[in-house]
């Protein structure tokens, strides 16, 4: 089974169109895990009125009783899975759900991360503010030049993970959406294997960003410095 976990913070403008893309292009026995900070999210209530719709998703609310956040929101949501694999997608319907069918096989045929690369040949980031676009990228194809990780795109969190080896991996990230770059540069120290396919990131176009670039800067610098030196 593919748990697909998905942190939400009052994305009620963008979830049902999410649940049709996840319903209409998965093509595998999957769970949902929606995962929200506080009782009043304005993205509840939308999906509760429209379960009806959305019966072969196996839908699941999981607050997040960790910490406020999205980063506490993927650490519960990654405890909450009862999938072989685990897909992470953001709610704002920035990834393209294309070839998630292509990522499945991949895993199937053994790997244990697959990476969804803006970077790789045939990939795409279509908006996003120039600054943010810029680090991003030199920072991603450096790590990749300077360490031969197998990808082009460790930055970003359209990503899916063999369950066992998030529960192997100590995540450390407090920042934010640097959890996936954590959890990428950690599985490659230890050998477990990676891969990617090109996708195209969308900047979102109803609600509210939370993305904080120079606060999160830091914590990504710390991972990147990481796989750039941190020998096992």
């Amino acid at each position: 089974m593919l748990s697909i976990v998905i942190p939400v913070f009052n994305e009620d403008k963008n979830i049902l169109e999410l649940l049709n893309q996840i319903k209409e292009k998965i093509n595998y026995n999957k769970e949902v895990l929606i995962i929200y900070d506080f009782d009043e999210d304005s993205t509840i209530p939308v999906v509760k009125d429209n379960l009806f719709k959305f019966k072969n998703l196996n839908i699941t609310f999981v607050k997040n009783d960790i910490a406020r956040g999205v980063v506490n929101a993927l650490k519960k949501g990654f405890n909450s899975v009862k999938g072989e694999y685990t897909l992470v997608l953001m709610a704002d319907l920035s990834d393209d759900l294309a070839n998630t069918n292509e990522m499945i096989k991949k895993m199937d045929e053994g790997f244990d991360i697959v990476c969804g690369s803006r970077y790789l040949k045939g990939g795409r980031q279509l908006g996003g503010g120039i600054i943010k676009k810029n680090m991003s990228r030199i920072a991603d194809l450096t790590l990749h030049f300077f360490t031969r990780i197998p990808t082009h795109d460790a930055t970003n969190n359209f990503k899916m993970y063999r369950s066992s080896v998030l529960k192997d991996i100590k995540i450390e990230s407090t920042g934010g959406f640097e959890i996936a770059m954590e959890i990428t540069v950690k599985a490659f120290k230890k050998g477990y294997k990676i891969t990617e396919i090109p996708t195209t990131w969308y900047e979102r176009t109803a609600g509210r960003s939370n993305f904080k670039i120079w606060k999160w800067l830091p914590h990504y610098l710390k991972w990147y410095f990481y796989c750039l030196f941190k020998l096992s």
